[in-house]
């Protein structure tokens, strides 16, 4: 049976994971009475609520003769670090992409990574049939992109289809019969070359670790594609790091290959296949895992460095231990490691208390990621505002900029330019319509101009905009940028908010708790309508006597609390604030809880 490895890149919603349910319904891979989850390869609770793909996925069909491993790539580039790695184990890319949308950001993230590795690219242009679809533009744009990203002549040469995903058809003309997806699978066989390591049947074994995972029965295990040589159940490797440290020596109890979406035990692992391993205790991501005659590690794909940094910190809040299990500073510390040894894009750092951890990552996504995963485990945190990473070089101090997509309607544009050209420091790269009334505006800003700002976008646009953002590179610094204007509402008291309180303290500003919400000292229950912070009571309850006069009992209507969203909560507090993380609850504070430190560093207004 011929073999293919290929990886599908796709910009977050343009289809991707629906267009592999349909590749695997039509290939066979599932029986016929067989009931499948939509977007299977979704296999995280996370990615099914928020509709992304997080954790690449590997998946196999088969057709006419050939076995065709496919690679589910994250569309988002805060998970850049698990793209960088599987890019290494195919052989081709299949870029989807949105026919109305065009190449977004994130398709232009994977795809020069892809470029610049020697894939050569198969076009998709996904969704053809939506009444907005403008599939010859879409189509030049990715020539553009392909052009822009110093692709060769072989990759400027690239074959594209159009198709549907959901409806399950893909065609090499736009008005094609719209059948079946076999179109797709034979240009993928012809065009994709086999794996190259086919040839090295005979030499030693090496494999390159690109995914760690761990299993209830057989413990961890290590996913890759074999580069030379066979290996067998029961042989005895070795591991070697990436400078070729020998790291441990150990017995192969288990090889799994992918078939379907589930693994199965095979009994030899062959040249070019993507595998699973079982039996190692120590070898990790980026590891090579060889015969024991092998003493030079295989070269692993350099990972970019993170752009920004998060502080992790037990809960210390009055309220600490009631609704988690996961409390003590060496329990989350266990697990952050845990986090760093599987994802190669983050970087643990302990602070001189040992209370706190620095966790270095690339964006406010994955770190959002993170922590919510950490919450459903039953950890309780206290969480840091995101800081960027700086860099020195010659003596120049240099900042990340990204680069941000923004699709907006045309009455809007003015305020979005004025917001990311004016306090936030970027610059203005691309203006233009983009049709149905929508204006595209793409533009340079500093990483630290960003945080906090997607919350403002979607007020300025009426909630009918759409940003994207990629890492563009680094900038000398372009100084200081303003954050929050608003201050907050800070409790002074301990217990359970009244709305009588609430009510009477909604003229100072919006609230972000409702009545019987639990308060403490310290804690932030709304934002002020001025810029500084304000001290308030929020379980004053109304006076009661027996005098009842007209206008004393006005009905108490409280209008509807802000719930903040973890992402939304992180970005916006400010440096001297905190975010309480625990299982069911996301409250504000300030740092301090003393009330002598609180006094003194508000401006105490009562």
């Amino acid at each position: 049976m011929e073999l293919r490895n290929i990886a599908i890149i796709a910009h977050v919603d343009h289809g991707k994971t629906t267009l592999v349910d349909e590749l695997l319904k039509q290939s066979g891979a599932f029986r016929a009475n067989q009931a499948v989850a939509e977007r299977a390869m979704d296999s995280n609770d996370l990615e099914r609520e928020r509709g992304i793909t997080i954790m690449a996925k590997c998946t196999s069909v088969e057709w006419k003769n050939t076995r065709i491993n496919i690679v589910d790539t994250p569309g988002h580039a805060d998970f850049g670090a698990e793209v960088e790695r599987i890019l290494s184990m195919v052989d081709g890319v299949v870029l989807l992409v949105d026919a109305a949308e065009g190449p977004m950001p994130q398709t232009k993230f994977v795809t020069s990574k892809a470029l610049a590795m020697g894939l050569r690219p198969i076009v998709v242009l996904n969704k053809v049939d939506k009444p907005d679809a403008e599939s010859d533009r879409a189509l030049d744009e990715c020539f553009d992109l392909f052009a822009a990203l110093d692709a060769t002549d072989d990759q400027l040469d690239f074959p594209h289809m159009y198709a549907s995903g959901r409806s399950g058809w893909a065609d090499h003309e736009l008005d094609g019969p719209r059948k079946d997806l076999s179109a797709l699978f034979d240009l993928i066989v012809n065009h994709v070359p086999a794996p190259r390591q086919l040839q090295r049947k005979d030499e030693d074994f090496r494999m390159l670790a690109t995914t760690l995972g761990s299993d209830n029965f057989i413990g961890r295990v290590l996913t890759g594609r074999v580069e030379s040589g066979t290996l067998k159940v029961g042989a005895t490797i070795q591991a070697l790091s990436r400078v070729g440290q020998k790291i441990e020596q150990f017995r192969v109890t288990k090889i799994l290959a992918f078939r379907g979406l589930a693994q199965q035990e095979i009994d030899e692992a062959t040249p070019g296949d993507i595998v699973t391993i079982a039996g190692m205790s120590k070898a990790t991501v980026s590891d090579t895992l060889c015969a024991l005659a092998v003493d030079e590690p295989l070269e692993a794909q350099p990972i970019d460095p993170p752009t920004i940094t998060v502080t992790f910190g037990i809960n210390d809040s009055p309220l600490a231990g009631r609704e988690g299990s996961k409390v003590q500073s060496r329990v989350i510390r266990e697990r952050l490691m845990k986090e760093a040894e599987s994802n190669v894009a983050i970087k643990i750092t302990d602070t001189p208390g040992g209370e706190a951890f620095e966790v270095a990552g690339r964006g406010e996504l994955q770190m959002g990621v993170l922590i919510e995963n950490m919450r459903r485990e039953g950890f309780e945190l206290s969480i840091s505002r995101p800081q960027v990473l700086m860099r020195e070089e010659d003596g120049q101090r240099l900042e990340p900029i990204e680069e941000v997509t923004i699709d907006v309607d045309d009455d809007y544009s003015g305020a979005v330019i004025e917001k990311i050209t004016g306090a936030r420091k970027g610059d203005l790269a691309e203006m233009r319509p983009a049709g149905a009334g929508k204006t595209r505006i793409v533009a340079h800003v500093p990483a630290r101009g960003l945080i906090g700002y997607h919350g403002e976008f979607l007020t300025d646009t009426r909630g009918t905009g759409i940003m994207n953002r990629v890492f563009y590179g680094w900038a000398p610094y372009k100084g200081p940028i303003p954050g929050r204007r608003a201050g907050v509402l800070i409790s002074m008291e301990d217990g359970e908010a009244v709305a009588y309180a609430l009510w009477n303290l909604e003229e100072r500003g919006r609230m972000f708790v409702g009545p019987q919400a639990k308060v403490y000292q310290g804690m932030i229950i709304g934002e002020h309508s001025r810029d500084n912070d304000l001290e308030v009571n929020p379980l004053k309850g109304k006076k009661l006597t027996n005098v009842r006069a007209s206008g004393s009992d006005d009905a108490v209507r409280l209008t509807p609390h802000i719930n903040f969203s973890l992402e939304e909560a992180i970005a916006y507090i400010n440096d001297d604030e905190l975010v309480e993380v625990t299982p069911e609850s996301i409250r504000l504070r300030k740092r301090y809880l003393d009330p002598h430190e609180r006094k003194r560093m508000s401006k105490k207004d009562t």
